[in-house]
Parts: structure tokens; sequence; C-alpha cells
């Protein structure tokens, strides 16, 4: 979005939270700080910073297989143990 203010240009970047059906890390989104909102099927719902989430599954994301093949992780359920006492927004 452009705002012409006093012949002053400003770009603003606006970024929408993405809503999902299942938590979600990927390659593709690190370093963009996208808050994601996923509710789950069981109704349970949870907002995160994908960086944050990120640099706290860093290394574990990095020995898996998944990750490395397709580029994401996945889970439909939860959020990953790891994450679970942390603050994640």
């Amino acid at each position: 979005m452009k705002l012409k203010n006093n012949n002053i240009n400003l770009k603003i970047n606006t970024m929408q939270n993405l809503i999902s059906k299942r938590f979600v890390v990927r390659k593709s989104l690190i370093g963009k700080n996208q808050v994601i909102e996923v509710t789950f099927k069981n109704g349970k719902q949870v907002k995160y910073n994908h960086d944050k989430v990120y640099d706290i599954m860093k290394s574990k994301l990095e020995s898996m297989p998944c990750f490395e093949k397709y580029k994401s992780y996945t889970s439909s359920t939860s959020i990953p143990v790891i994450l679970r006492d942390k603050v994640i927004l």
C-alpha cells in the first residue's frame, strides 16, 4: 500500500495472518516474520510467529528427512512438545 503525504511517498508493508488447519514450518516462510493461526480438528486454536518457532526448532528440523525433502514440517493434531511451554507469538 502506498500513501502520499506532503509529496513524500511512504510504502507500508502489511502482512496478513496465514490461516491454516495444521501447524506448519516451511523453509519458504523463514525470515518473513509471518504470523500463522491454526485451528486443529479438535477445535483448539494456536497463533504463532513462524520465525520464532523456526528458531526454537531449527536443530531438530534440520535433522528431519521430511524437512530436507519437502522443505516443510506439519502437524494436523497439535503443536510440537518443544513449543508448548514457549512464547511463540
